[in-house]
């Protein structure tokens, strides 16, 4: 099964340090009020969970489609 972040949106702090450590630029922060994951483009590596000071993001386990 394929990993992907989680993110809880109401706590995001929006430093954007999950958007700076995420290698495949699924992450971003939107308005400068919360991070939002692209689901596709995750690819479940984790260095976005260890980059959050707020520790809102987690990786679980999703089914893939197809």
């Amino acid at each position: 099964m394929k990993k992907t972040a989680i993110l809880e949106t109401n706590s995001c702090v929006s430093c954007g340090c999950c958007e700076k450590s995420c290698p495949r630029d699924a992450i971003a922060v939107y308005n400068g009020i919360y991070a939002k994951v692209e689901q596709e483009l995750c690819i479940g590596c984790g260095l976005c969970v260890k980059a959050c000071p707020a520790d809102i993001i987690s990786l679980r386990e999703v089914s893939s489609i197809g």
